[in-house]
């Protein structure tokens, strides 16, 4: 018989091997977000376009009567006129003050009305031409405040806050460098945020942040803050490559403003020129204004008119940056906005040297970033209240409703506030004396081709329009003491004027120019327009010697 082995039984099943540990959590996957596509999301496009029209109804509607036309909005649109018209890069010798660009862009905008209606090219006319600027940079803004990682809502205030606030409006208004390269910075912001994250946006950023500082130079301060938010929002495989592009070609830009002067042999100081040098000394060497805090100094009477028009955006702004800044190491938010909340910071150091020269115009380099860090602080609020630390369900309507009530309250407050300043920039008629100061001299001097008046650059190309000799007939009052080629044809000094035309500015810095000083002295008033302080008095040479 033969033998039979038994069948093999089944091998039995190995045991399964136990699950793996899970990986570790990469701290950089609890950042990401979904990816905003601005022109692809139609709520944000409807948010967005229904700013816009407020925005541009509020700051457009009066813009030509007010505030008070400056001698800076004056000095920058003469300038682009004698661009315009091939005179040069200012309608006197150039000095080197600021980089040509800024009133170049000018010359831009304003091309085109200039060719359909010539007399028009005036400062409050041309204002408006600063509504293209400020509707581009409030756009910009939202943008920048969704690719910021900022909910809806919150970039919605982040773009209220910048155009509708009264401090904004009074200053976006005007024809500033400031405002243009505020622009131009944003710009820059947004492209170094882009969630696209190609090497030809740093690049891009770099070109856009170097027009920026060509425009307004002291927009170099926020460069920092620009290295920033681009260091953080770029890819790591790629970052190296991003950043040095970006600086190189920020600095390669930038150095075409000493090239310029180095062709013209006016980089360093000489004899019968002016000089890029000279010009920055200058601007460093301006006496200081005083500290920002001391009661009296120059500098806390600026403070105190940007806090007259609005004390929310400023001072608020300041608390969301250090709300931000102090929160940066465990708060999404706040790294996210590391960039712009480091901007107010160095501006606001900045603006509180005690040796340093503080202008009005100073604060609209801030206004973004202080609107984008308050609506970030909010943000970071609201987030706080509603949802930090996964709460119970009975307490996710208690907390809506201290949400709720903190909203109502910041708009009790602002509201109203706002409602006033703007309301009196939309209704207040401040250029009235001006308009009736050059009505008058196109009307009553019988030949203005052959006066010579000394003005403020606010009237200097009404005068212009009116036929007035543009650079010897029509004088810009500072340049009948400070440019020799002025001085060369005033041989008597103010005895070859016919007329003064005494605005505020004229009044306040006559005391450091002799041959304006000696001019008021020597005239009568035959026209006075408006009262006290801001009157303009229309005052004829007078003397036995006068011409």
């Amino acid at each position: 018989m033969t033998a039979t082995l038994p069948a093999a039984s089944p091998a039995a099943p190995e045991p399964a091997a136990p699950p793996a540990p899970p990986a570790p959590l990469d701290k950089r996957r609890l950042l990401i977000r979904p990816v905003v596509r601005f022109r692809g999301s139609r709520p944000d496009l409807v948010l967005c376009g229904v700013l816009l029209a407020a925005i541009l109804l509020v700051q457009g509607w009066n813009i030509q009567q007010y505030p008070t036309l400056s001698d800076d909005e004056g000095t920058y649109l003469a300038q682009a006129w004698a661009v315009q018209n091939g005179h040069g890069l200012a309608h006197y010798t150039y000095w080197y003050d600021h980089p040509p660009l800024g009133w170049m862009q000018l010359a831009a905008l304003t091309w085109i009305p200039s060719l359909i209606a010539p007399e028009s090219m005036t400062v409050a006319p041309m204002r408006c031409a600063m509504l293209v600027v400020g509707a581009a940079s409030a756009v910009m803004l939202y943008v920048l405040a969704r690719r910021l990682w900022l909910p809806r809502w919150a970039a919605g205030l982040a773009m209220a806050l910048f155009g509708l606030s009264p401090l904004s409006v009074v200053l976006q208004r005007e024809i500033f460098l400031d405002n243009l390269a505020v622009m131009w910075m944003l710009l820059a912001f947004c492209l170094a945020a882009s969630p696209s994250r190609h090497l030809w946006h740093h690049f891009g950023a770099g070109l856009a942040a170097a027009v920026a500082v060509l425009t307004k130079e002291t927009m170099l301060v926020v460069l920092p803050a620009l290295l920033v938010t681009m260091w953080r929002y770029s890819h790591r495989d790629t970052r190296k490559f991003a950043v040095t592009g970006a600086v190189t070609a920020c600095v390669l830009i930038g150095l075409s403003y000493p090239l310029f002067a180095l062709l013209k042999g006016e980089l360093l100081p000489g004899a019968g020129h002016v000089s890029l040098w000279e010009g920055v000394t200058y601007q460093m060497s301006r006496p200081g204004s005083g500290f920002i805090l001391t009661d009296g100094s120059g500098s806390n009477g600026v403070l105190d008119s940007w806090l007259y028009y609005d004390r929310v955006l400023p001072l608020g702004g300041l608390a969301g940056a250090a709300l931000l800044l102090a929160t940066v190491r465990w708060s999404v938010t706040a790294r996210a906005l590391a960039g712009p909340a480091l901007a107010v910071a160095v501006l606001a150091l900045v603006a509180m040297r005690p040796s340093g020269y503080l202008p009005a115009m100073y604060v609209i380099q801030a206004l973004p970033f202080l609107a984008l860090v308050l609506a970030g602080g909010a943000a970071s609020v609201a987030h706080a209240v509603l949802r930090k630390g996964r709460p119970l369900p009975r307490l996710v309507p208690v907390r809506r409703t201290v949400a709720v009530l903190l909203a109502a309250v910041a708009a009790a407050y602002v509201l109203p506030r706002w409602y006033d300043g703007d309301r009196t920039a939309m209704t207040a008629d401040a250029n009235a004396p001006y308009r009736a100061a050059a009505s008058w001299l196109g009307r009553e001097v019988d030949d203005p081709a052959g006066a010579r008046v000394l003005v403020d650059d606010a009237l200097w190309l009404d005068l212009v329009h009116a036929g007035y000799r543009p650079g010897l007939g029509v004088i810009w009052f500072y340049k009948a003491d400070l440019d020799p080629a002025v001085t060369r044809t005033m041989p008597r000094g103010w005895q070859d004027l016919d007329y003064v035309v005494a605005s505020p500015t004229v009044r306040r810095d006559a005391r450091d120019l002799p041959n304006v000083a000696a001019a008021l002295r020597h005239s009568t008033p035959v026209a006075t327009f408006g009262v006290g302080e801001e009157r303009i008095e229309i005052r004829k040479i007078t003397g036995a010697e006068a011409r």
